[in-house]
């Protein structure tokens, strides 16, 4: 049950800043969402953080500060279990002495203040609290996901062994043996590790003037996990270099490299990227984890008509499938789970990739290597001489490649691919802009796929609620899609949505999302389609046929899945004006 502070309330109505019938609301709305009452004004845009805090310090004559989350140690951190700050919205800020002092929001919360009595009792240690505003304290509790635990405990071993907290620079000469030294062994060992184990994608190494900032991409989002001392930078990317048989002695110029390791008896591999900066060198960490990378076409969200017309087309014996979309929104994890579905002993499947990120058995996979002139064009002329049945070439960069996969889907080969457009229907001029002839498009292409990668909701804390009056508009209008059968399944209003939790759960860690869903929209090429192609060209025809076939559109997709509580609305909505950007 969330502590409405009464003081606080009263102070609002009397000064005007809310009426009784206005605090009455956002009282209710606190209680069903479980959000801070102060937090709700705020968002209301009542007032702002700042003189929220101010009027709360005036109120309770308690002193406001605002705290470094990086200036936080592990040990202060530990005082106060992640739950607990979560919960009763408290947080340590520092340790003087015999005195702990903790940041609060609200200082009406009775059994708040009598669990922080508890555990400084507990330690022996006297309290000082300060009011904190709500950004400083949300900053402050993610840093329990990244201060805390085996990453921080190893970073504090590399300090002490290393010159008790601040490392000592070395000479460019020599920066094989720092690197060999155990601590910035296990250091980048346990950073490796932490990134698996949250889910990342990708570790970003960064040199900055006075630091060095790590940071871990989560779900498609860069999350900051640690700050360094700067003088640690040459050790860990020299590390890291070792282990991708870079040149150490190369800052100047980009490199790309790779190497494997085992995380929890699970072989995972790196791919690394150097990149010069004013301040150093950057490092990129891609990690290609076979348990993330490897999924079913359901498991990815494809479903309904989309995965039926997919595994239809995976049948055929020639013809091409291709795959648009930005980069990251997950067109190769698309082409390697429809490669899992038709490899089989009797059909030979060989692929180009730049790079090859997952290694599947019984494929022939090649990696392009543009340095030395093996591109996608030339390697494909020679994958011809291979005898194959199936080719997957990473990406259709040039009318050169355009034409010769082509070819390839009408002599008799399924070709899978992938190419940058913003729909499904984009793919068709996008051939023709290729210098691919008209004619030989409708022939080759089986079928076009767009898709876009959206953070999927905790199953665990997501919320349920009625959609309001715009939200059921949008819906609504999106529904009308549908054919008349399929739009039965769909209430006519009334509609219930999910959305994300406000504080998370431990299951996501606090971020109320886990894992990314696509949502997909799927042309298939028809006779109808074909006669357009050859005489129109024109995307508003092909559209209007697409949408006659009964095409579900990636937004329609989306509002299915936000219907299902798989994704929120919000994000939805975020990833649709990216996609139209």
């Amino acid at each position: 049950m969330i502590k409405i502070p009464q003081t606080l309330l009263n102070y609002f109505i009397k000064q005007g800043v809310t009426d009784e019938k206005t605090s009455e609301a956002i009282i209710q709305e606190a209680q069903k969402f479980e959000k801070d009452f102060g937090q709700l004004l705020i968002e209301k845009e009542l007032i702002t953080d700042e003189d929220l805090l101010e009027v709360k310090s005036q109120l309770y004559k308690i002193p406001k500060v605002t705290f470094d989350p990086q200036q936080i140690s592990s040990d202060v951190l530990r005082f106060v279990s992640e739950d607990v700050a979560r919960f009763y919205k408290v947080v340590p800020l520092e340790k003087v002495e015999s005195v702990l002092k903790v940041g609060i929001l609200n200082p009406e919360d009775l059994d708040a203040m009598e669990a922080l009595k508890f555990i400084a009792a507990d330690n022996g240690l006297k309290l000082e609290k300060y009011l904190l505003g709500y950004k400083n304290y949300q900053a402050i509790v993610k840093g329990y996901s990244t201060l805390t635990g085996e990453v921080k405990e190893a970073l504090e071993s590399l300090k002490q062994e290393l010159g008790k907290g601040e490392v000592k620079a070395q000479a460019k000469s020599i920066p094989e043996t720092l690197t060999e030294e155990a601590p910035i062994t296990k250091a980048v060992a346990v950073i490796i590790r932490h990134a698996v184990e949250g889910r990342a994608s990708d570790i970003h190494i960064e040199p900055q003037e006075d630091k060095l900032r790590i940071r871990f991409r989560i779900d498609g989002f860069l999350t900051t996990a640690i700050i360094l001392p700067k003088s640690l930078h040459s050790s860990i990317s020299t590390r890291i270099k070792i282990l991708s048989d870079l040149k150490i002695d190369e800052t100047r110029l980009p490199q790309d490299g790779r190497f494997s390791t085992h995380v929890d008896d699970k072989k995972i591999d790196f791919r690394v990227s150097t990149f010069p900066t004013r301040h150093g060198e950057k490092v990129v960490l891609r990690i290609l984890d076979p348990l993330v990378g490897l999924v079913s076409l359901p498991e990815l969200g494809l479903s309904g008509r989309n995965l039926k017309l997919v595994e239809e087309n995976l049948k055929k014996p020639f013809g091409s499938i291709l795959i648009t979309g930005p980069t990251g929104s997950g067109k190769t994890t698309t082409l390697y789970a429809m490669l899992r579905m038709v490899n089989e002993e009797g059909i030979n499947i060989v692929t180009l990739e730049d790079p090859i990120e997952f290694l599947i058995e019984g494929i022939s996979q090649s990696q392009v290597q543009e340095e030395i002139g093996y591109t996608f064009s030339s390697g494909l002329r020679h994958i011809l001489r291979q005898d194959p049945d199936m080719i997957m070439v990473g990406e259709i960069r040039d009318g050169e490649t355009a034409s010769l996969a082509t070819h390839a889907a009408l002599t008799g080969h399924l070709v899978f691919s992938t190419l940058h457009t913003n729909d499904a229907i984009g793919i068709i001029p996008r051939f023709v802009d290729m210098g691919v002839q008209r004619y030989l498009i409708a022939p080759t292409l089986n079928l076009g796929l767009a898709q876009r990668l959206l953070r999927r909701l905790c199953p665990n804390c997501r919320v349920k609620d009625k959609a309001n009056v715009a939200e059921e508009k949008t819906i609504q209008q999106a529904l009308e899609e549908l054919t008349p059968a399929d739009r039965k399944k769909y209430p006519s209003s009334g509609f219930a949505i999910w959305k994300a939790s406000e504080k998370g759960c431990k299951e996501c860690g606090g971020k109320a999302y886990k894992g990314r869903i696509a949502i997909f929209e799927v042309l298939e090429i028809t006779q109808q389609l074909e006669q357009i192609i050859s005489t129109d060209l024109s995307e508003t025809a092909i559209r209007k046929e697409a949408q006659r076939q009964g095409m579900t559109s990636m937004f329609l997709d989306g509002i299915l899945k936000v219907l299902e509580g798989m994704v929120s609305l919000e994000e939805l909505f975020q990833v649709a004006e990216l996609g139209n950007a």
